[in-house]
């Protein structure tokens, strides 16, 4: 055996302490039986799926405001489940219309029925390889969901994600389906200069050359879902829902008076903004001063 000086050994044990750190992590593997969603956890080199727990308990029929929305993600995703062909999808439009809620909603519904959800960043996009093959071989149905999305022009998760979009070599394996969010319809950034350029083709305007490759990462994706801000008889239907869900579970009576409907209404309006995430907040508000009276 070798007999090495005392500083050598110091050296090389600082030297396997330095590789230990950039090593993958070891962890348990997800128990999908027991598990509905997960998040990918990225260390140094590589990452890991990480169990995330659900508490969201929204269901389908309590989303208000975006019937057809649903209706088009209810059909896709039981297609899907079934092994019949289904899109990808970009669900955009304006915050806190109800986006990702939908497919939360999704997973308690069909959770059941073998469907799990995995969340994704936007900088883990560049792991879309291994996050395939943690799951393709399991015996479940896998929603790969990226939440809130927007790009600049040349990043590497974008190329990745249009790569994975387009079926090359990161296309995703049967059993995952890409459903992304955004608050814009072609997940970047848009600029007024971008239409110059554009040009007349047997009387057809042609897009220019920026806005074709600005719209070729969301072309790709089969479901566009657009959603939109809420009427203001819709937004008072959801606050009326969230007060009433609110009073189901703390077990007390909460009236939906016409003082409450005005609230409301005022409240939305210094939110500049009428949607399920305001009515949310304007119900918790409303209810935690009324119990407290």
């Amino acid at each position: 055996m070798m007999n090495l000086k005392p500083e050598v050994i110091a050296q090389l044990e600082r030297v396997l302490g330095s590789v230990e750190m950039l090593l993958p992590k070891m962890s348990k593997p997800v128990d999908w039986a027991n598990c509905y969603a997960a998040n990918w956890r990225r260390h140094s080199f590589s990452g890991y799926l990480e169990r995330v727990k659900v508490t969201d308990t929204t269901r389908l029929d309590q989303l208000l405001g975006v019937e057809e929305q649903k209706k088009t993600m209810i059909n896709n995703t039981r297609q899907f489940l079934k092994g019949l062909p289904a899109n990808n999808a970009l669900l955009w439009g304006s915050r806190g219309t109800g986006k990702s809620s939908i497919v939360k909603a999704l997973l308690h519904e069909y959770a059941a029925e073998g469907l799990r959800v995995i969340q994704v960043e936007k900088e883990d996009l560049i792991y879309i390889a291994e996050i395939f093959a943690a799951v393709e071989d399991q015996p479940y149905r896998f929603i790969m969901l990226c939440d809130d999305l927007t790009f600049e022009m040349g990043e590497l998760s974008y190329k990745m994600l249009k790569s994975a979009l387009d079926g090359s070599v990161y296309s995703a394996p049967e059993n995952v389906l890409i459903y992304v969010t955004s608050n814009r319809r072609y997940l970047l950034p848009e600029y007024e200069g971008d239409h110059l350029g554009g040009k007349y083709v047997k009387g057809e305007l042609q897009q220019s050359e920026i806005q074709e490759e600005k719209s070729s990462l969301s072309d790709r994706f089969g479901l566009w879902v657009p959603f939109h801000v809420f009427s203001q008889e819709r937004y008072v239907e959801a606050v009326k829902l969230c007060i009433e869900r609110f009073a189901q579970q703390l077990g007390r009576d909460i009236p939906m008076t016409k003082e409450v409907e005005l609230a409301a209404i005022k409240w939305s309006h210094d939110k500049t903004k009428r949607c399920g995430r305001t009515a949310f907040q304007f119900s918790k508000n409303w209810v935690g001063k009324y119990l407290l009276k």
